[in-house]
């Protein structure tokens, strides 16, 4: 077997060095035949990793974690979370950290294995993952990454050689998540909840947040108040751009928001063909609270129990600190329709703002969800020279909006590169996961990633991605715990 030393980690685990109550040490339980299913060369190159070491057996032996590498000290981590707006305590039940890697530029990574096996956190579960929730968390992060749109990423899906019981009997699988971190919301309303039985747990947590994602601010006046505004300015502009593609995270729960600013945790996630405000596919939100339309008001939802997690350090005064913690969240409606319309406006390829061009973007999508167009196709469709022959250009509302929009002499050139030609349609994904996991061929994974790889260029090999689902069709999304 390659040595570990050429796999090209560099571990520095700085997240050990905070009280114990915050994680526990717990390596990945082996599994019995690891064996490669998919690896993200390029993301390991751009790791400074040793892609050839990687992808072979050696690699499988690694990211499945029968073995070890060197300067690696695993963990799993501790937090809490509201899930559908209920408090509970949890924490990594099937992930588990193997280190920080620092990349050749300097940045530091988490590393992390999804599926390794039972932790102290794992409550009554096994701590294992089927293949096909780990390879659709591969897609959809690789495809978001491409989009432009701030993500966790996947380096590799190994398959275990075990199944795993569910529904019905799965394949069972890891995935390699490579994160800025994995610290959350969540993360915080837990160092809030056991501060009192471990004295100064919040302000240390706080204090290695400041100082891994936010060092401009450590020396501000306010540090902590400097944090929340921070993390609520990133949380508005990943949300808009999630908007913008028309992606639903499907659990918005508060321990899957990453106070990195990047999106986290791909379970019941999908993205929108025909346009709909209350579109939803998660087949566990029974009442729609993570549906497109309602993100941005979950998002303040939950940056609301960040800011309470926060109160105690804001100010010695709990009434003044719960003030700051309260006037700061309120800015979140404004700052997102910031990024919003920034974003749109650039769909719609207006090279200068205006009054009214929130009006303008808020017509075409209710003309779009009167006539069930396609999100993506109907935004690539206005760049073009001429509109697709489709009953619905013809409609006197659009006519009337276009020749509105028109006057704003919109560039054709901003709308190529702000709106995707391609998305992961979930016809598309589930194809692929059923050619990976019911007959074990991923070339038709390995085509829909390479379609997603250059989403916004005009490829005539790749027509068929555009093509959206069948309408009503009753498409549902799973957990895949």
């Amino acid at each position: 077997m390659t040595s570990l030393d050429q796999t090209g980690f560099h571990f520095d685990n700085s997240y050990t060095h905070l009280p114990e109550a915050f994680y526990a040490r717990v390596n990945p339980v082996p599994v019995r035949a690891p064996k490669m299913a998919v690896f993200n060369r390029e993301l390991a190159a751009s790791l400074g990793l040793n892609a050839d070491v990687l992808a072979g057996q050696a690699g499988a032996e690694i990211f499945s974690g029968n073995v070890i590498p060197s300067g690696a000290d695993p963990i799993a981590q501790a937090y809490a979370g509201h899930q559908f707006g209920h408090f509970t305590n949890l924490g990594d039940g099937r992930a588990n950290l193997l280190g920080e890697h620092l990349a050749v530029n300097g940045e530091r990574f988490d590393i992390q294995l999804k599926g390794s096996g039972q932790t102290p956190f794992s409550r009554r579960g096994d701590g294992r993952a089927a293949l096909g929730p780990m390879l659709r968390e591969y897609i959809i992060s690789e495809a978001m990454h491409s989009l432009g749109v701030p993500s966790t990423r996947s380096l590799a899906v190994v398959t275990t050689g075990e199944m795993v019981f569910r529904e019905k009997p799965q394949p069972g699988a890891i995935l390699t998540r490579v994160a800025s971190s994995h610290i959350r919301v969540g993360t915080m309303e837990y160092a809030a909840a056991i501060d009192g039985e471990n004295p100064r747990a919040l302000s240390k947590l706080a204090n290695y947040t400041l100082n891994r994602h936010f060092p401009d601010l450590v020396s501000v006046s306010e540090p902590y108040l400097a944090m929340l505004h921070a993390v609520i300015e990133r949380q508005a502009a990943l949300i808009a751009k999630w908007m913008h593609v028309g992606f639903i995270h499907g659990v918005m729960n508060t321990d899957n928001m990453a106070l990195s600013g990047e999106t986290i945790d791909y379970g019941p996630c999908a993205f929108m063909d025909h346009y709909s405000h209350s579109t939803l596919f998660s087949s566990i939100d029974q009442h729609g609270r993570y549906a497109y339309g309602n993100q941005p008001k979950i998002a303040e939802w939950n940056l609301t129990r960040f800011a309470e997690a926060l109160v105690p350090l804001l100010h010695e005064d709990p009434a003044q600190a719960a003030g700051k913690a309260k006037e700061a969240v309120e800015t979140f409606t404004e700052i997102f329709k910031r990024h919003w319309l920034a974003g749109m406006g650039a769909k719609l390829g207006l090279l200068k703002s205006e009054t009214g061009d929130f009006s303008l973007a808020e017509d075409l999508l209710a003309w779009m969800e009167q006539h069930k167009a396609d999100y993506t196709n109907t935004f690539r469709a206005l760049s073009s020279e001429t509109l697709p022959d489709e009953i619905m250009f013809r409609d006197a509302k659009f006519v009337e909006w276009r020749a509105r929009w028109k006057k704003r002499l919109p560039s054709s050139a901003l709308m190529r590169t702000s709106n995707p030609a391609v998305i992961p349609r979930n016809h598309r994904v589930e194809a692929a996961l059923e050619a990976a996991v019911e007959r074990s061929d991923y070339s038709v994974m390995e085509r829909l990633l390479a379609a997603l790889k250059s989403p916004y260029g005009d490829f005539s090999e790749f027509a068929e991605f555009r093509v959206p689902g069948p309408l009503g069709s009753g498409y549902q999304t799973f957990c895949g715990t």
